[in-house]
This record gives structure tokens, C-alpha cells and sequence, in this order.
């Protein structure tokens, strides 16, 4: 083998001889590659051109490239790196929940409990109009108090005129303490209730629960009569107990039917009282009896209840 055609390249293959001239000479054909793009330890690498506007358009709407050193980087932390972070439960959120769900359960039972009302489901109109002006003349009636005892502490007050007003307000609630214990008479306007029998006597019962809706209306004084015209002031610690032959006893004193109660206070407000659904008078017509309720302009309680004497309690000066 002749120099001429191959040259030794130290690895043990010939290298073919190129079209070169002698040693370190380029090559004289102008079609002749560069000697740095042949040689082995340079990369290949495409030319490069400029993209028009229309393949730059079309590149970006693809998407943007994804970056190999980043994807590499990601590829090596594993998956818990790319994983998100979970949320955190604290007890605030835990305590804001409960507090959220008791309120609507207690929503839901208010809301239950309304709705399967029979007591309002079954009022009518009329006794829903009367209750309602039953408690608004009950708020105008306290309001009135609240205001005669702000007059009084100010009358109490203002010096000079102190001592007299002192006199009169003691007076006047002596006058009123001594009507609720039922030591002194009363007039006034209010209302006379008549209970007739009919197929059944009046029960005790039913004249308590009369008693006590007509102090619920703001009754100020109250007796009872009999039909043999005996009398009987009612307190708060009257009792009421069946008798014989359909007579009733009260404090211990025996009235025969029919039974008359005459009160004192507002003779619309305790009417109202009187025929609520399911009152006095719808339970003495269920047993076949009959209340007659009447205004009167100048109600008289004359009945008079013996005070209690005291054996231990002295009065203080």
C-alpha cells in the first residue's frame, strides 16, 4: 500500500487520503467543505435561518417549549415534589364548622316545630287579632306603670316637695296593697262572668281556670257571688273545691249555683281573655253550661277578706 493513498492515523485504520493538497494546505475546489465542519470532535450542527412571521405565529400557538433543563430537574426530585402540599386542618376550622352545622339544626327543628303547630294552624283569624290586642294592651299598661314610677322617684327627688310626695306615694300604694289583699273595697270599670249549669254542675276547676285567666288580663279585684246571694272576696290564696249537690266552696264557705264573679280592670282585655279557643268558655259549653259575660261601667267589689293575724310578725316604724 502506497503513502498516496492512505496515511496512518495512530488507532490502526488507514485514513482515506482527501482531495487536499499537500499538508496544511486548503483545498483549492471551491465546493469543498470546511475542514472544521469535517472534522470528528466538532458537533454537527443544521444551519440556522430566520423564521418568517407566519412559522413564528404558527410555533407559539403550539405552545411554549418545555425547557429540558427543567424537566430534567423535576424527572430527579420525584414525585413528591410535584405533588400539591395538602390542606391543613385546624381547630378553628373544625370549631366554625360544628358551630355551623348546630345552627342549622337548630334552624331546621324552629322551622319543624312552627310549621306543625295545631294551636296556630287551628286559630282563627279573629282570636289571632284578639290575643294580639290582648298583649299590646298589656304593653301599654306596664308602660303606664313604668312611667307613674318614674314620676314618682323624681317627685321623691326634688327637694322641698320630697317629704309630701313621699306621703302621698306611701298612701297610695297602701290604698292599692290593701285592695290586692282584699281589706279595702274597690270600684271601677270591668266585668260580670255568670256560669248556668247544664248538663254538668261547674266544677271547681273550671272557675279557677276563669279566676286565673282574668288575672293573666290584668284583673285588679275580684268576688264571687252564690245564688243565695253569699259573697266571697278572691285573693291569691283562695282555694276552690267541689261541694255536694253541685255547690262550690270557697275559703271554706259554701255557694250554691249559679255563680257570679265580679272583677275590676279592662273589660275588653279580659273579655279577649275569656274566649281564646280552648278557654273558659269553650270548656263550660263542652260540659253543656254557659258563661254570660257583661261590661259594667262601675264594677263593685264590697267583699271583704279578714286579714290574717299575725302572731310573730311585727311591723318595723
Amino acid at each position: 500500500m502506497s503513502s498516496e493513498e492512505h496515511t496512518e492515523t495512530g488507532t490502526g485504520w488507514p485514513q482515506p487520503a482527501g482531495p487536499s493538497g499537500p499538508a496544511g494546505e486548503p483545498d483549492p475546489r471551491p465546493e469543498a467543505p470546511d475542514p472544521d465542519e469535517l472534522s470528528p470532535l466538532a458537533p454537527e450542527s443544521a444551519p440556522q435561518r430566520e423564521e418568517s412571521p407566519v412559522e413564528e405565529a404558527d410555533r407559539v400557538g403550539e405552545g411554549t417549549p418545555v425547557d429540558p433543563g427543567r424537566a430534567a430537574a423535576e424527572a430527579s426530585a420525584g414525585p413528591a415534589a410535584v405533588a400539591p402540599a395538602r390542606p391543613r386542618v385546624t381547630s378553628a376550622g373544625v370549631m366554625i364548622a360544628a358551630l355551623l352545622a348546630l345552627l342549622g339544626f337548630t334552624l331546621v327543628v324552629q322551622l319543624k316545630s312552627t310549621s306543625t303547630d295545631p294551636t296556630v294552624a287551628a286559630t282563627r283569624q279573629e282570636d289571632l287579632v284578639r290575643i294580639l290586642y290582648d298583649l299590646n294592651s298589656r304593653e301599654v299598661r306596664l308602660r303606664q306603670d313604668i312611667a307613674a314610677l318614674e314620676e314618682s322617684q323624681r317627685q321623691l327627688r326634688s327637694g322641698e316637695q320630697g317629704r309630701q310626695a313621699a306621703l302621698e306615694e306611701a298612701t297610695r300604694r297602701a290604698d292599692e296593697l290593701g285592695i290586692l289583699a282584699g281589706t279595702l273595697p274597690a270600684t271601677g270599670p270591668g266585668l260580670s262572668v255568670r256560669f248556668e249549669p247544664g248538663g254538668k254542675p261547674i266544677s271547681a276547676s273550671r272557675v279557677l281556670d276563669a279566676v286565673q285567666e282574668l288575672r293573666g288580663a290584668g284583673a285588679e279585684a275580684m268576688q264571687i257571688s252564690g245564688g243565695d246571694r253569699a259573697t266571697v272576696r278572691i285573693i291569691a290564696s283562695t282555694f276552690f273545691l267541689d261541694g255536694e249537690n253541685g255547690s262550690l266552696v270557697v275559703d271554706g264557705r259554701r255557694l250554691t249555683g249559679p255563680f257570679t264573679i265580679t272583677v275590676i280592670g279592662d273589660p275588653a282585655t279580659m273579655r279577649t281573655a275569656l274566649n281564646i279557643p280552648g278557654g273558659v268558655v269553650a270548656s263550660v259549653a263542652g260540659d253543656g253550661g254557659t258563661v254570660i259575660v257583661e261590661d259594667r261601667e262601675a264594677a263593685v267589689v264590697s267583699a271583704l277578706h279578714a286579714p290574717i293575724k299575725l302572731e310573730h310578725a311585727r311591723p318595723v316604724s
